[in-house]
């Protein structure tokens, strides 16, 4: 499957790294390519730039935004900042957007004021429905977005069972996310469709509860569990 992913952070990164593992292609769509190239300095996370990290991954092609989106046949990653999501998609060109499903992986984090960081959107509106109410042709699916991104992709990192959450309008666009996340090694009995793309608002105010937790067990592999007790 042609895919593109949306984002050249550590998220898009570790998707884009699987996915090509999967034997799915894979382009990066980027605002500015050359500009994305010259990056070369890691993150402050120690992540490796995208420059970096193409030079040791070159299955996987940089292109634009618009690019990106119009080389897929159906699926587009969106890893982007919470913050330049909608423009990045405004950037593709909504016409190549009909259509298809948006894995949106985004959240709506303000670090304008420091550490922890505040939502910019949260209680009676989610990033996703905004995304959603800004691009009606296109089937968002939010996912993935209450976790780091190497149990993302992997998720016998945290042992045991333990949950990816799943929101949207489209129950067809869902099941075909349902069938990637299994092939990444989530299980089904641990994927759980919330309902429409406005309980995505439930899922976006995960996030400063994964911050605090991370803060406190001093790393990323960890994640939620949902056990329902049997009636």
């Amino acid at each position: 499957m042609n895919i593109a992913v949306l984002g050249t952070g550590s998220v898009g990164q570790a998707l884009a790294s699987k996915l090509v593992a999967l034997g799915h292609t894979v382009k990066i769509g980027t605002r500015d390519v050359a500009a994305s190239k010259g990056k070369t300095r890691p993150d402050g996370w120690g992540n490796p730039a995208i420059g970096s990290w193409l030079q040791a991954n070159p299955a996987v092609e940089l292109v634009t935004f618009a690019e990106a989106v119009s080389f897929s046949d159906g699926l587009i990653v969106h890893a982007m900042n919470g913050q330049a999501a909608i423009e990045s998609l405004k950037s593709s060109n909504s016409k190549n957007l009909d259509g298809k499903i948006l894995i949106d992986i985004t959240n709506p984090l303000d670090f304008s004021k420091g550490m922890p960081p505040t939502l910019f959107v949260s209680n009676t509106e989610s990033l996703a429905e905004q995304i959603q109410a800004t691009f009606p042709t296109l089937k968002v699916v939010k996912t993935l977005n209450t976790m780091s991104n190497p149990v993302m992709v992997n998720p016998s990192l945290v042992p045991g069972n333990h949950t990816v959450f799943m929101s949207g309008n489209d129950t067809v666009a869902k099941n075909t996310v349902r069938q990637l996340l299994q092939s990444f090694g989530w299980a089904d009995i641990n994927i759980m469709d919330l309902g429409d793309i406005s309980t995505a608002r439930g899922t976006e105010m995960i996030l400063p509860l994964w911050l605090r937790v991370w803060g406190k067990v001093q790393t990323p592999f960890f994640n939620f569990a949902i056990h329902v007790a049997q009636k």
